[in-house]
């Protein structure tokens, strides 16, 4: 009997490198589904198309796009209808912010007029009830405007305020201590400008009077109620140079010399020929009576 040898040709050919990967092998060579395949050969035979066949589908077809073109020509011309409506609306709206803003002004000039004639009054009493010297008790009350030769003072926060870990006149005040100009920073300069002989202060285009209150809120200074915004410009009616020399020469001046030392906080003072500082507003006249005493009253 004669052995039967497999063929060499087929013994010695070497296996493909990707026969263990057959899965995505012929993912790669059947990309497309047979069924699709056999779907488009079948549509090209017959010459089918996209376009409906039978009358009623065409029927139908027309009538969609007749529909959507009706949709979209109404809502242009709804639009276009509404346009003069919106406009319309918007003058309105104009006519009225402008009608306001009117009204404000008019409010404006009455209250503008009934603080002069307020003033006007409190001028008059005071005449009345201080004799010549109505004049020199209107200026230190602050109720009347004054000019006059005096100094600029200007004090604004240093470049860099961040917080300081040193000691130095502002220490166990509550505050952290950094280039941040306060309000007892400028209360103390207020009360410098007084001592030293200023007639008449303003800070920030603001009047001072014996009545007036420097307070924080926060971060900001508040003068009477009205926050400030650095830097503080500070003017003061009073002999120029004499003036000037006198706060320098202060506890206070002092005071403020060191925080421009070791704070940073910027500072320039110069004489002005003439200052002028208009009359405090809502100015409240108080007046007081000596407390009648006699037999059998409490001091």
């Amino acid at each position: 009997m004669s052995q039967q040898h497999p063929d060499r040709s087929t013994a010695s050919r070497p296996a493909r490198p990707d026969a263990s990967m057959s899965l995505l092998t012929n993912a790669m060579d059947h990309s497309l589904d047979d069924g699709y395949a056999q779907a488009a050969a079948r549509r090209g035979v017959e010459g089918r198309s996209g376009l409906p066949r039978t009358v009623r589908a065409k029927l139908g077809l027309a009538a969609g796009l007749v529909l959507a073109a009706l949709v979209v020509t109404v809502g242009a011309a709804q639009a276009r209808v509404s346009a003069p409506e919106l406009a319309k609306e918007r003058q309105e709206l104009i006519s009225r912010i402008n009608e306001g803003d009117e009204r404000t002004d008019a409010l404006q000039g009455s209250v503008n007029r009934l603080r002069k004639d307020v003033e006007a009054r409190q001028r008059k009493a005071l005449q009345k009830h201080g004799g010549d010297g109505a004049e020199v008790v209107g200026l230190l009350s602050g109720s009347l405007p004054v000019h006059g030769p005096g100094i600029k003072l200007v004090v604004d926060d240093a470049e860099d305020t961040q917080d300081t870990d040193s000691g130095g006149p502002r220490q166990g005040s509550g505050f952290s201590d950094n280039g941040r100009v306060r309000d007892r920073d400028l209360q103390r300069v207020v009360n410098g400008l007084w001592e030293s002989g200023a007639e008449a202060v303003s800070v920030n285009g603001q009047r001072l009077t014996a009545l007036s209150a420097i307070r924080a809120a926060g971060d900001a200074i508040l003068v009477d109620n009205k926050p400030l915004v650095p830097p503080y410009t500070l003017f003061a009616v009073g002999p120029g140079q004499k003036l000037s020399t006198a706060f320098q020469d202060s506890a206070d001046g002092q005071y403020l010399q060191v925080l421009e030392e070791n704070y940073g906080v910027r500072t320039s003072i110069s004489t002005q020929d003439d200052v002028r500082l208009p009359a405090a507003p809502s100015l409240i006249v108080r007046t007081a009576k000596p407390v009648q005493t006699g037999e059998g009253s409490r001091s």
